[in-house]
């Protein structure tokens, strides 16, 4: 195999995970050939790759030996790092620092109490509300940040944003009415300013499913 052959990536488009993979490779300019999972289906040769099953999944290949990226933010930085022409990449060992802690704090605590909240059944509650609520928390906290400078990166948009807003839209868009009423407008902004970009556009591009062997 040469060692140009194209990365693959297995995704899913409405995933927040598979999305910001997708908003890094997308930035960094990489080619790569996008294979679309519908997840009730998931190809065999991707559960080959990374058999815990989830989206989304990058396969680096090259003669010298195949990679297999399977967690979104190893797929972010491995694209940043090859190119990053927006400067995504913190360029400070402390400013990557906070974008690493706000990254964790919302694939932990917060994507916690998202999933509680969003999908309340599958926790055996009756009501997501204590969850949104405990989530509204660190939400505040944001909006706090963006009221001091426009980016949760800084003066521009950075690693964080890319990695966080996927799954503050998904949050937003559980009770839309709910999320535009709360007192957190510069985060209301930043939202709407991702959602309206021309970068959400593109990776939010619809694909036909990849069929295995076709």
């Amino acid at each position: 195999m040469p060692d140009t052959a194209l990365p693959i990536l297995y995704s899913f488009r409405r995933c927040p995970y598979a999305m910001r993979a997708r908003l890094a490779l997308h930035v960094s300019g990489l080619a790569h050939e996008h294979r679309e999972v519908v997840l009730k289906h998931k190809p065999a040769h991707m559960l080959a790759l990374s058999p815990k099953g989830t989206v989304p999944v990058l396969w680096l290949r090259a003669s010298s030996g195949d990679q297999i990226l399977d967690q979104s933010l190893d797929i972010m930085l491995w694209a940043l790092r090859q190119h990053d022409p927006l400067a995504w990449l913190a360029d400070t060992d402390q400013a990557m620092a906070d974008a690493q802690a706000l990254i964790a704090h919302n694939d932990g605590p917060f994507k916690y109490h998202l999933d509680r909240y969003k999908y309340p059944n599958r926790s055996g509650l009756e009501s997501g509300h204590a969850d949104r609520d405990l989530a509204a928390v660190w939400l505040h906290s944001l909006d706090a940040r963006l009221q001091a400078q426009p980016f949760l990166a800084g003066t521009h948009e950075g690693l964080a944003d890319a990695a966080l807003a996927p799954f503050i839209r998904q949050f937003a868009h559980t009770d839309p009415g709910w999320f535009a009423a709360q007192p957190w407008s510069d985060l209301l902004a930043w939202l709407a300013r991702f959602e309206a970009s021309e970068l959400f556009k593109a990776i939010m591009h619809k694909h036909a499913p990849w069929q295995e062997g076709a």
